[in-house]
């Protein structure tokens, strides 16, 4: 079977690393890919015409989407009317991560247990709640801002500074959620549905700020790990009954044409799990760890969503710890220099993953070409063995202004 993966970023290149394990798989193409990558296609991910045209005379039976933005254009719409697959949801059920607010009210509609919140459609109608709430809440953005519209706020001042931030992008008239701060440890589930059964990946924790700590802005992941150490039984049969089955329940429900990833972003509070945002994919830095740590056949997992087996699929992992740290370039999440070429991707040892993401290939060199460029995945018995080898492996590797940081795994060890 020939594939095409639509993406640019590390998680498009795991997905392509671990569909190239499949004996069912011929050519797996990528959609524009990175430096990283291989039979890469210079299609815009958004350029559903073009994707078209390529997977037609490539004669590609199934289309996997990486990022959020052709899922949320209706990539699954566009293609309901030829027999290539694309897996992901439609454009309805792509709500769910393009708009907080039908995500929010989703939620509260099926019982999916999650935090508080009130919605406003201008700046200072919000203004005004905040100072309600003391500023100790959670802002967020209505639509897609790449992972970088949440704002977590402790006081008066930080809400004021987020809003007044919205307004400056957006304008006075935004819509936007605020959100009650809930209070615990942060954990990412992946399931694959088929629109009415699941299986699930190994949880996660992703990294979202910029500096030790978790402190700094908001940035599309610095890195994440798997398994996490305080998923028990008793808070993994919580988390299904309380907000996967409740999730799954409301997209047959709503009817929505749903073959593909629902990410859960949780929190694990004293009270509970309570669902923090959906994403329609797969997540990105959480990926890296979860594929790697999957001893299945991605692929058939894949089409187990398409023929109804996905129900009896048996689902298989490997041992150990699996750490992601991020190199980004200086500057990021804001503005950065591109065309720096980095040097040492051959001194790392056999067994660590290298996962490009904003990366290109020019005169035989690898440049950098975006703000998150690599990932640097290690596989070990023990979470400090894994931790201590992933930070000796980014020593390794150089280009100017790399910035990572350096307590990725260490927030529950």
């Amino acid at each position: 079977m020939n594939i095409a993966v639509i993406g640019s970023g590390g998680r498009e290149h795991a997905i392509v690393w671990k569909l190239n394990q499949s004996e069912l798989a011929e050519k797996v193409y990528v959609i524009p890919g990175n430096g990283g990558t291989k039979k890469n296609v210079p299609i815009g991910v958004n350029d559903f015409d073009g994707i078209k045209n390529f997977c037609e005379s490539e004669k590609i039976k199934l289309i996997i989407v990486g990022p959020e933005d052709p899922l949320v254009g209706g990539i699954v719409d566009y293609f309901s009317d030829t027999s290539i697959k694309v897996f992901g949801p439609d454009k309805k059920a792509a709500q769910l991560e393009g708009s907080k607010i039908f995500a929010k009210n989703f939620m509260k509609k099926y019982g999916v247990a999650t935090g508080d919140f009130e919605q406003f459609n201008n700046i200072n109608s919000a203004m005004k709640f905040i100072e309600k709430v003391k500023g100790n809440c959670v802002i967020k953005y209505d639509g897609l801002a790449a992972g970088k519209g949440v704002y977590v706020c402790s006081s008066i001042r930080e809400a004021e500074e987020a809003l007044l931030d919205l307004k400056q992008k957006y304008g006075e008239e935004v819509q936007l959620l605020i959100e009650e701060k809930l209070i615990g440890s942060e954990l990412s589930i992946l399931a694959f549905t088929d629109g009415e059964n699941y299986q699930i990946l190994l949880p996660s924790q992703d990294h979202k700020q910029l500096l030790d700590g978790d402190k700094g802005p908001n940035t599309g992941g610095m890195g994440a790990f798997c398994p996490v150490p305080f998923y028990t039984d008793e808070i993994k049969n919580r988390i299904e009954k309380e907000t996967i089955i409740q999730t799954i329940k409301g997209i047959k429900e709503e009817s929505f044409n749903y073959k593909g990833v629902i990410y859960l972003g949780l929190m694990i509070t004293k009270s509970g799990p309570k669902v923090l945002e959906y994403n329609v994919r797969l997540g990105d830095p959480e990926t890296e760890v979860v594929l790697p740590a999957f001893k299945g056949d991605l692929l058939e997992l894949v089409l187990s969503c398409f023929d109804g087996s996905l129900k009896d699929f048996q689902m298989e992992f490997n041992d150990g710890y699996f750490v992601d740290v991020v190199l980004t370039s200086e500057g990021y999440p804001k503005a950065y220099k591109k065309g720096i070429e980095i040097s040492g991707l051959k001194k790392v040892s056999d067994e660590t993953l290298v996962f490009h993401a904003g990366t290109k290939k020019t005169n035989g060199k690898i440049i950098t070409n975006g703000g998150r460029v690599l990932n640097i995945v290690v596989n070990q018995k023990t979470l400090g063995k894994a931790i201590d080898k992933v930070y000796n492996e980014c020593e390794l590797i150089k280009f100017e202004g790399k910035y990572y940081r350096g307590d990725i795994g260490t927030r529950n060890s």
